[in-house]
């Protein structure tokens, strides 16, 4: 609540300053001209195919990098073969700016949707190979040796323990995974593209159209936050489990 409050009261500060000239609406201009240029992209019906180009690139990356991320997490945790294989590649992945990656993924894939998926995927695999690296990792080994002497075999102690295990580690990372998915689509649809809300972000840059470029980060923030929201009561559900955090005295 308060942070919402925080935030209402940053609007109607910036609000203020621009109605009493303070601020240039030419280069930043004020919440209620970013709001009804955002009607109106609605209104005409001129976002709807390039929501779609960015919802489809970002759900799809977010999708394969997930099931990538964690098949590979999975194959370096347990055989020490794909460890010393995989984890070195990995490391340089995550070390670089990814996102530099994406004018090579136009050169090999073109300027369509591949190329956007491409390079979601790459920032959401990398992200969840060591949610599920670390999760296994991380398991108590006394835990595992409990289960091993009360009779609990390969079976029992994926079910009983690496699976509660790696569902927290790799819940607990889909909220940037969602950040990443759409920060690989967009800066993808920013380099090259001919529908997207990056290819829009692209075009109001070089117009220099302020309203336009707030109204679509507006627009981006707002559909990742409602993706939060719901990964966060995802969260909540499967990891009932968990005990909650004590406040302090």
């Amino acid at each position: 609540m308060r942070r919402t409050l925080s935030l209402f009261a940053l609007l109607l500060l910036w609000e203020a300053l621009a109605t009493l000239g303070l601020v240039n609406p030419l280069y930043a201009p004020p919440p209620h001209q970013v709001l009804l240029t955002l009607v109106d992209l609605f209104r005409t019906g001129e976002i709807l195919p390039h929501l779609q180009a960015t919802f489809t690139a970002a759900l799809l990356g977010l999708f394969w990098g997930v099931l990538l991320g964690g098949g590979l997490g999975l194959l370096a945790a347990f055989s020490p073969f794909f460890s010393d294989l995989l984890e070195p590649v990995m490391l340089l992945l995550n070390a670089i700016p990814r996102v530099i990656l994406a004018p090579l993924f136009v050169i090999w894939l073109g300027i369509g949707l591949a190329s956007k998926v491409a390079l979601s995927l790459v920032l959401v695999s990398v992200l969840v190979f060591f949610a599920v690296y670390s999760g296994v990792k991380e398991v108590d080994p006394r835990l595992l040796e409990r289960v091993r002497t009360l009779g609990g075999g390969r079976y029992w102690l994926l079910r009983e323990v690496y699976l509660p295990s790696l569902a927290a580690w790799v819940l607990s990372s889909l909220k940037v995974a969602v950040g990443f998915a759409f920060t690989g689509a967009v800066v993808g649809e920013f380099v090259a593209a001919s529908r997207g809300l990056g290819y829009l972000l692209s075009f109001a840059q070089s117009t220099y159209n302020a309203r336009l470029s707030l109204a679509l980060i507006a627009l981006i923030v707002l559909f990742v936050l409602f993706l939060f929201y719901l990964f966060g009561k995802l969260e909540e559900k499967l990891l009932r489990w968990r005990p909650k955090a004590q406040g302090g005295a």
